[in-house]
């Protein structure tokens, strides 16, 4: 078994992928003609966003919708920088709403949490033990 992809549920899967492009750098692998679904290029493991319509179809009793809570879901992606004060400035200029400004942890890990337009909630973070 291994971890195929990730499937982030947003209301506009389009201003999502260019979101992320912007943000962060990823590169745009795919988006469905119907606009409902699109994934990027992220290393092993794809990051992929499903329009509402397709959560709403999938999950008959409902979900919570990220964009529509007012405090972040207790799930986040975590994205690994050398540079986490760059890549969270950047982040805040593309859009994102600062949760965490970077601080060292502990273990020697520096990280920031930004929740992105969609309403994910974003870890950046350097490699544990980098």
């Amino acid at each position: 078994m291994k971890l195929g992809y990730t499937i982030l549920y947003v209301a506009d899967v389009a201003s999502s992928l260019s979101f992320y492009e912007r943000a962060f750098g990823f590169k745009r692998r795919f988006l469905h003609e119907s606009g409902t679904y699109g994934e990027l290029e992220t290393g092993e493991t794809t990051l992929s966003f499903a329009a509402h319509d397709l959560g709403d179809a999938n999950f008959p009793g409902g979900y919570i919708r990220a964009n529509e809570s007012e405090i972040p879901l207790g799930m986040e992606i975590g994205l690994l920088t050398l540079d986490v004060a760059s890549a969270h400035a950047h982040a805040l200029r593309e859009g994102a709403i600062e949760l965490s400004a970077p601080v060292s942890k502990p273990w020697g890990q520096i990280v920031s949490y930004v929740r992105a337009p969609d309403g994910c909630l974003i870890e950046l973070c350097t490699p544990v033990g980098e």
